[in-house]
């Protein structure tokens, strides 16, 4: 889970949690984080996640956008880098993950312990007659 903070435009002190990729960031409807800025294209950037890369920010061709005061067309994106496009600067940052339910583990867990005490006391019992 990837979530951009949005550091300053109109939406400055939003939060936006990508889970699908690829993720359309611009000022068109469509995309997933619309930002009315100035300086921004209607389908700006892309970022896009590949298994063997990681995130990847792929700008739309000629659109302006700075990773770190860097201009970049592609470029890898790293945890806490500051994008920059138009006059919106937004930060990625990867986001809290969400830890499965433990109780099915446990329950398991419990219930052997409690059969193999049960099997141990029948087992006691059977060599003590």
């Amino acid at each position: 889970m990837v979530q951009l903070n949005v550091l300053s435009g109109k939406k400055a002190g939003c939060q936006t949690v990508a889970r699908h990729f690829p993720f359309h960031i611009g000022r068109a409807p469509g995309n997933e984080l619309q930002l009315d800025d100035a300086g921004v294209w209607d389908r700006h950037l892309t970022l896009e996640f590949h298994r063997e890369g990681g995130f990847t920010l792929v700008t739309a061709s000629n659109a302006l956008a700075s990773v770190n005061s860097q201009p970049v067309q592609t470029t890898v994106l790293r945890n806490g880098d500051l994008i920059t496009i138009g006059s919106v600067q937004l930060q990625f940052w990867l986001g809290a993950t969400r830890q499965r339910g433990l109780r099915a583990g446990e329950f398991f867990v419990w219930t052997m312990v409690v059969a193999v005490t049960f099997a141990q006391f029948a087992l006691i019992y059977w060599l003590i007659r």
